[in-house]
């Protein structure tokens, strides 16, 4: 008779499922803009919805008409730009070769990061101006940190993130920071309405779960003598070790997750037009600017989202606002 066989159970695209490192997401690459603007912006998940809108996406049997869309909402209070850095190459690789930081940095900003008593601003500037003058510097980025305290997050403490700036030229991204620096930056500023992004964040943590649950194994007939929701055999005699691509037990969510292209449906500024009587469960108010997002989004309400600018462009979809 033939071997018997079927596919194996659960993908090992994310394997090891382990714990994130932190609870703010990491973006480790960035897509290419010709003009210099910030490349992302974070936010916080306060709840769910549904609005109702035409369908003007084309070749649907829909189009044209009226249609319910679950959406995300999400308080995008506005970040303060605290940091100019360069980054250069030496025989080392890249790393970064000088800071500027504003000079009015926030009281709360100290619960994230220690705060230099005795900061020569004026001599940090030079530095980053000769480094840009004679062309030693690669790339600038910006340094934001969050303002959990105009949201209803019940937290003070800020994330502190690296922004990418958008451009070919080094001298233009570094004349643009130089204006963005010690001030606060809107989500409007960065999106628009019926523009994509990318959304980063860490899914919901489920603790230690076995493999049924974690991996999709079947669970196991009622003749089986030990247990049923657990693996039949771990390892072959040969080779005698138990090899990675076995579906076990362990650690279930909390990882860190992107999706790509959320469309932007709506970008406001009075929160109450999209808070429910009451609040939203387990967070409250919107107060600030808020944006509702096609879709669901990785991880529980209260927690911060990372929104990028599309790596993947779609092509023949809507861009305009709907």
């Amino acid at each position: 008779m033939p071997e018997k066989k079927h596919p194996r159970r659960g993908s090992l695209a994310y394997a090891p499922r382990k714990r994130a490192a932190k609870q703010t997401p990491r973006v480790r690459s960035w897509p290419q803009e010709d003009e210099p603007i910030p490349l992302g912006f974070a936010g916080y998940k306060a709840g769910m919805t549904h609005v109702f809108m035409i369908d003007d996406h084309p070749g649907r049997s829909t189009e044209g008409q009226e249609i319910n869309v679950p959406v995300t909402v999400l308080e995008v209070p506005p970040v303060r730009i605290c940091a100019v850095r360069v980054y250069g190459k030496d025989i080392e690789g890249e790393k970064a070769l000088s800071e500027v930081w504003a000079d009015d940095l926030s009281s709360d900003l100290s619960r994230s990061v220690r705060l230099p008593k005795n900061y020569d601003r004026q001599a940090a500037f030079e530095n980053t101006e000769k480094l840009v003058e004679e062309g030693r510097a690669e790339d600038i980025v910006v340094i934001f940190h969050t303002q959990p305290g105009l949201s209803s997050v019940p937290k003070r403490k800020p994330e502190l993130l690296e922004l990418k700036i958008g451009g070919d030229s080094v001298e233009e991204k570094w004349e643009y920071c130089q204006d963005l620096l010690g001030k606060e930056v809107k989500f409007s500023e960065v999106f628009n309405e019926g523009n994509y992004a990318d959304v980063f964040s860490i899914t919901k943590g489920k603790g230690f779960e076995g493999p049924v649950k974690r991996w999709g194994v079947k669970v196991q007939t009622r003749k089986v003598q030990q247990a049923r929701r657990h693996t039949g055999v771990l390892s072959p005699w040969r080779p005698s070790r138990i090899m990675r691509t076995v579906p076990m037990s362990g650690q279930e969510g909390y990882h860190q997750r992107m999706e790509y292209n959320k469309r932007i449906l709506k970008v406001g500024e009075d929160g109450e037009e999209v808070t429910p009587e009451g609040g939203f469960l387990r967070y409250g108010e919107v107060k600030n600017d808020y944006v509702l997002l096609k879709g669901s989004v990785p991880g529980p309400t209260k927690r911060m989202v990372f929104f990028r600018k599309p790596m993947r462009k779609k092509e023949g979809v809507p861009t305009s606002p709907p």
